[in-house]
């Protein structure tokens, strides 16, 4: 019997041994393959500036640019005053619980919303020292004066928000906050001067050309 299964042995070890032989050749062929399909596929993720590196050398140039900081600061400024509109007129008010004069209005959003401490009367605020803007040249954001009253000197202020209008305190006949046209006769001939001065913010006050009074 064992003289039989003699001659077996041999052939069943060269097929065994071939089939160890063809499964490790195939490993190895796929260990080497292997890495470099991982290395094609491998995604490549470029770094990018920062964009505020980008635009601006240094945070001081981004504060001094007056197109990035300018139009935020009108927003803020007329988004509140539209929610104000029909806030009652109230002579020497400055707040919501009071209501607004002309004066206390413009007052209250630019402290409230841009952090600027304005004058309290428009006699004072009008000698800030602030660029003038002609009326051709207004853009929102930009304090409007009036001398409504015939006297030859500054009675009323307003801001303007673009398309000729502006808003303001009017009056407790007219409704207190509103808004109105420049084109109204009464207020085009009235007009005084507008002045900018968001573009002037260096601080949380302004300073004034004249001497301040209470």
């Amino acid at each position: 019997m064992l003289k039989r299964l003699a001659p077996l042995v041999p052939l069943s070890m060269v097929f065994l041994l071939a089939a160890c032989a063809g499964t490790s050749t195939q490993q190895h062929s796929q260990a080497e393959t292997a890495p470099r399909v991982a290395r094609v596929d491998q995604p490549v993720f470029p770094t990018l500036p920062s964009p505020s590196l980008a635009k601006f050398d240094s945070i001081d140039d981004a504060s001094e640019d007056e197109s990035y900081t300018l139009p935020s600061l009108a927003d803020s400024i007329l988004d509140r005053g539209f929610q104000l509109i029909g806030t009652p007129y109230r002579f020497g008010g400055r707040s919501l619980k009071t209501g607004f004069d002309c004066s206390g209005f413009v007052s209250y959003l630019f402290n409230e919303e841009a952090g600027i401490q304005l004058p309290r009367s428009t006699r004072e605020m009008i000698n800030l020292d602030a660029p003038l803007i002609a009326r051709s040249d207004l853009e929102p954001g930009d304090i409007l004066f009036f001398n409504d009253r015939g006297r030859g000197r500054v009675s009323h202020a307003g801001i303007y928000i673009g398309d000729d209008q502006f808003i303001h305190s009017s009056s407790r006949r007219s409704g207190g906050v509103r808004v109105d046209s420049l084109e109204d006769g009464y207020w085009r001939s009235s007009f005084i001067e507008g002045k900018r001065v968001l573009a002037q913010t260096s601080g949380p006050t302004l300073a004034s050309r004249g001497p301040l009074h209470r």
